[in-house]
């Protein structure tokens, strides 16, 4: 069954089933078709997100185990709901004391029925999985190791299986005899020899294009969809699979083709591909095209400018996003991801060395040749097999034009030819077998860590000119999104993708939709912002407490447009603000960062944020939250109506169905609380009501026209038409549409027939003036009557 709208709700100790539980009646009353639980498999103990799965066999004691989640479907079911579950097939956690598959492997070593379940190269750590867990060298830590039980301990948290026999061992010799190799966790970065999450040693890969280990880890959850507990599904990153297509194609045939997105990223006008068996995306690629839409191009590119000047790292003046992404992929791939780098190197070695004509390849010219494709590579990942045919997408994605800028790094042009021979290997043309099976994988796995690390996790905090922009998915290089881009972006998803999800605001985003809104408005106006910054610089005073470089104090501040409520600022509130600004400088990496944090800098980040922007310098951002509100509160709105009408299926946050202010992770994964409606709770339960009511209008069959005001402000206003039955209107720009002089004579005909706004219950027909039509609320939906 496909959902007519989701809700998604963060399980944790602190919201289990049970609360889940009693939260459905509000929901069903919200009128949404499913709740859309994030992952229920048994986690680490205390995981606030479940991502950190531990045991696939069975449902999280936590939450309150399969008994709580099968009450939960009942009661779901008995308000006419069903269950949408967030699945993670990608990885594990690596903690051996819980995670017994990979418990079984450290204790048996290859032999283990287990072993196939990781990416691990025993060769390459000779014959030794290794565990970099230790807080400092191993040399250092003996004393702290004991044998205890049969097993291995470091302190009270770190427990290791020992090989049989072993037990007895003095410690040296006992460690020697393992199939691991305890080490400091800084050797990670070089030396780690299995696929991990990203760059994230506590989360260790798990190869589901192996049959039996897809059939062992996905026993439970095909048991719940087809016992009617789960009705749909979310894929928690594909990216990271060997074979996503061949992962989602077996997927889809033992749920029986139930209702499944998965989370993809796709860069600006990069497409799902065409043959995955799925509904969509879970809808990075929708929030990118509504957040833009609400976004002034003049006003960001002056927001730019003046960044540039004013606020830019050092490395980044002059320069734009594409540079400062580049950089940023440079940095992963020599540090964070140093030792996947090197897997592939060691692969790329054996496919030469067996191939006589593709002898003679040193490894350093291999590796630079890995390196420098991969820092090119525009999108996630290629997708290509190993003696397949290589798709055109996957031909752009390893370009020509990236093997010659990657060629010019070469001294020797004879060298250079490494580089011809890793495209080829990246996408599967040079023949099948293991190890070309195995680089050309690889190649799209880490080119999807890099990616996501250089791009999610590194510029999007590097480059901060509207913060609003830089949301997973994002394009901060070209944050606005013309109307009319915007509308073919939806005819295409009414033409291809009608049931893919789409999102505003999720546990991922860095910031909700809301203080995205709050901020993207200063894109209207930026002579505001520069005032702002000139207020704030003079009520600090030479007293003040100075921001340690220009650019946190930019990014601090707009936060703060986005965070403090209009009223009077409030009180301070830097234990939500200074986590989120900690963590921004943290990935960024300039001055500081999460393996060799620099105490001073982050010591001087947190007292500015306290005394500034979290502080009592709030009153003055207040001020300007005053005079903005009644656009920020247009834009709001309207990015909501256009988020619950447009093709595709709505995913709505916990909470965010009435305003909902959150920074990024942890404080966007707070336990779900209701709270008092407001104007977004008035339009979300009316436009979910028409989406519960008319679902052929929504649906797979259902129509997106694209309607056009006529008159002085009609580049302010947004309007669409769902198979003529339903008409969605939205204020866009609206601090410039108030400035000249609002509405006036702009009109926008309606299609024929009478039409009953649901927000108002007015009844218009033809050509009606959008003063009239907007001016109880910035936004408007109409039903056919």
């Amino acid at each position: 069954m496909t959902p007519t709208a989701t809700y998604r709700l963060q399980l944790q100790p602190d919201f289990p089933f049970s609360a889940a539980a009693r939260a459905v009646p509000y929901l069903a009353a919200l009128g949404v078709s499913h709740l859309h639980l994030s992952p229920v498999l048994e986690a680490l103990p205390g995981s606030t997100h479940g991502y950190d799965v531990v045991d696939h066999g069975s449902v999280r004691a936590e939450l309150g185990g399969e008994e709580g989640l099968r009450a939960l479907a009942g009661r779901a079911r008995e308000y006419g709901l069903g269950i949408v579950l967030d699945i993670v097939p990608n990885h594990m956690a690596a903690s051996p004391r819980h995670n017994k598959a990979l418990w079984e492997v450290l204790r048996e070593g290859p032999a283990s029925p287990y072993a196939r379940w990781f990416d691990i190269d025993w060769a390459a750590g000779g014959g030794k999985v290794l565990l970099p867990v230790l807080p400092g060298p191993v040399g250092d830590e003996l004393a702290a190791l004991r044998v205890e039980d049969g097993a291995l301990y470091h302190g009270e948290e770190l427990c290791f299986p020992l090989a049989p026999g072993t037990g007895e061992l003095p410690l040296p010799e006992l460690l020697d005899a393992q199939h691991y190799r305890l080490a400091w966790w800084r050797l990670a970065r070089t030396e780690l020899n299995y696929r991990r999450f990203f760059t994230i040693s506590e989360l260790i890969g798990v190869r589901v294009e192996d049959p039996e280990v897809f059939a062992a880890t996905h026993a439970k959850i095909l048991e719940l969809v087809r016992d009617g507990v789960v009705e749909g599904l979310r894929v928690d990153h594909p990216d990271g699979l060997a074979d996503p297509e061949g992962y989602l194609r077996r997927l889809g045939e033992a749920t029986g083709g139930s209702w499944t997105v998965v989370e993809k990223i796709l860069a600006d006008d990069e497409v799902l591909p065409a043959g995955w068996p799925v509904a969509g995306t879970t809808g990075y690629d929708a929030l990118r095209h509504i957040d833009g839409v609400f976004t002034d191009p003049v006003g960001a590119e002056a927001l730019e400018r003046r960044y540039r000047e004013i606020a830019a790292p050092v490395g980044d003046r002059g320069g734009y996003w594409a540079g400062t992404v580049r950089r940023a992929a440079y940095k992963v791939i020599f540090h964070e991801l140093a030792a996947e780098t090197e897997a592939l190197v060691r692969t790329a070695q054996r496919v030469c060395a067996a191939e006589p004509a593709l002898r003679d390849h040193a490894p350093w010219a291999l590796r630079t040749a890995i390196r420098e494709l991969l820092v090119r590579v525009p999108v996630y990942r290629p997708y290509a097999a190993a003696g397949g045919p290589c798709p055109e997408a996957a031909e752009a994605a390893v370009s020509e034009e990236a093997v010659r800028q990657a060629k010019a790094v070469f001294a020797v042009e004879r060298e250079a030819t490494a580089v011809d021979v890793v495209r080829e290997l990246a996408l599967g043309r040079l023949g099948a077998g293991p190890d070309r099976a195995a680089f050309c994988a690889r190649f799209a796995q880490t080119a999807s860590a890099l990616r996501a690390k250089s791009v999610e996790d590194t510029a999007f905090y590097r480059y901060v000119p509207l913060l609003s922009a830089n949301e997973v998915g994002g394009d901060p290089g070209h944050p606005s999104v013309s109307p009319e881009r915007f509308h073919a972006y939806c005819l295409r998803l009414a033409r291809d993708w009608p049931a893919t999800g789409t999102v505003l605001t999720t546990h991922d985003t860095k910031r909700s939709a809301d203080v995205r809104a709050g901020i993207a408005v200063l894109s209207q106006c930026p002579e505001r912002w520069d005032e702002l910054l000139a207020q704030v610089a003079e009520a600090q005073g030479p007293t003040g407490t100075p921001a340690p470089d220009p650019q946190v104090a930019w990014q601090a501040w707009q936060t703060a447009v986005g965070f403090t409520p209009a009223s009077d600022g409030g009180p301070p509130d830097g234990a939500r603000m200074v986590p989120a600004l900690l963590k921004s400088v943290r990935e960024a990496g300039l001055h500081t960062n999460w393996t060799e944090p620099d105490p001073l800098y982050e010591r001087a980040v947190t007292q500015f944020v306290e005394s500034g922007p979290a502080g009592p310098a709030r009153g003055t951002v207040a001020a300007l939250n005053r005079a903005l509100a009644p656009h920020v509160r247009a834009s709001a709105l309207g990015a909501a109506l256009v988020h619950l009408t447009m093709p595709g299926v709505p995913d709505l946050y916990q909470g965010t169905e009435r305003e909902y202010v959150a920074l990024v992770d942890p404080d966007n994964r707070r336990p779900f609380r209701t709270g008092p409606p407001d104007d977004r709770t008035v339009i979300t339960t009316a436009a979910l009501r028409v989406r519960r009511e008319q679902p052929g209008v929504f649906g797979e069959s259902g129509t997106y026209t694209p309607l056009h005001a006529a008159g002085p402000a009609a580049a302010h206003c947004l309007a669409f038409a769902r198979t003529g039955r339903v008409v969605t209107v939205v204020t866009r720009l609206p601090y410039g549409l108030e400035r000249a002089g609002g509405w006036g004579a702009t009109e926008l005909p309606l299609p024929a027939g009478r039409w009953r706004e649901e927000l108002t219950g007015r009844e218009v027909s033809g050509a009606v003036p959008l003063g009239e039509l907007l001016e109880t609320f910035p936004v408007a939906l109409l039903t056919a009557l």
